[in-house]
């Protein structure tokens, strides 16, 4: 790994923390005046789940910018120039990082092993991308699935200051965040995957060797079974609230299934 990716690993993730202890709780107090009436578990979930969305915005559109302009990635999708991609990917793994410091300082009350395997996953097949600059395209790709998490945050959001189920906003980002949600991870996996099929038997695969290949495809598959079963979890609530038979709760199958993503990357729900 590079110096520049070194330093950006650790810039995102010294950033993302003082986001987390400094700038978010003086935002939030000057946003909504729920924030302050908070318990202290739920005001530590609130900060990690704005620096989620900050990561996921920043990540998110950046990645767009790369599937649109980057003409040398997107030509070759395997061994294509990783340098904007690798930016990408090190501001991602930095704030991956930050965010299991956070869970097992916190795992009483925000641990879940969803959320662990989904990180890890990610780690281990972003560190391919970082130390050796393969398969750019394939992981820039994967990166766009975070413009899912904004919605599913601000869900929570909306869950915590205690927004009724039937109010018109939390009705109207509940099916934004299922429909984005199911665009940028599910929608897109035959899309995805027809483009890893179509790298099998090529010598650009071939040059890849056995470690970089079995963690592209392994990681690959975790993660897909993962937004499978979070896009169950949040069409389920969605159809709840929609029909009207989800209620008000504070911690219902949908909010559990945010729970699965945790405030970041991922957190699912209706």
């Amino acid at each position: 790994m590079e110096t520049r990716e070194l330093s950006v690993v650790a810039g995102s993730f010294v950033g993302f923390q003082v986001l987390f202890s400094v700038a978010s709780p003086r935002l939030s107090l000057a946003v909504t005046p729920g924030y302050r009436r908070l318990p202290p578990t739920k005001l530590t979930e609130w900060n990690s789940r704005l620096v989620s969305t900050v990561h996921a915005l920043i990540v998110g559109l950046f990645c767009l910018y790369i599937l649109w302009f980057d003409d040398a990635v997107n030509a070759n999708p395997v061994w294509g120039d990783p340098n904007l991609v690798k930016l990408n990917v090190a501001i991602t793994c930095g704030y991956l990082l930050y965010d299991l410091v956070l869970l097992a300082c916190n795992w009483s009350t925000m641990g879940d092993s969803f959320f662990v395997c989904h990180h890890l996953a990610a780690l281990y097949a972003y560190g391919y991308v970082l130390t050796r600059g393969v398969l750019p395209y394939f992981a820039n790709f994967r990166l766009i699935s975070e413009l899912s998490t904004p919605f599913v945050n601000q869900r929570w959001f909306y869950e915590a200051l205690k927004y009724p189920r039937s109010h018109r906003l939390v009705v109207l980002n509940g099916v934004a965040m299922a429909v984005v949600f199911f665009v940028v991870r599910i929608g897109v996996m035959p899309s995805y995957w027809a483009s890893v099929f179509a790298t099998f038997g090529t010598l650009e695969f071939e040059r890849l060797g056995l470690g970089a290949q079995v963690a592209w495809i392994t990681s690959c598959i975790a993660l897909d079974v993962l937004n499978t079963i979070w896009m169950y979890k949040i069409a389920r609530g969605c159809y709840k609230v929609m029909t009207g038979r989800g209620g008000r709760k504070v911690k219902d199958d949908a909010d559990g299934s945010i729970a699965a993503d945790k405030k970041h990357a991922n957190n699912h729900t209706d």
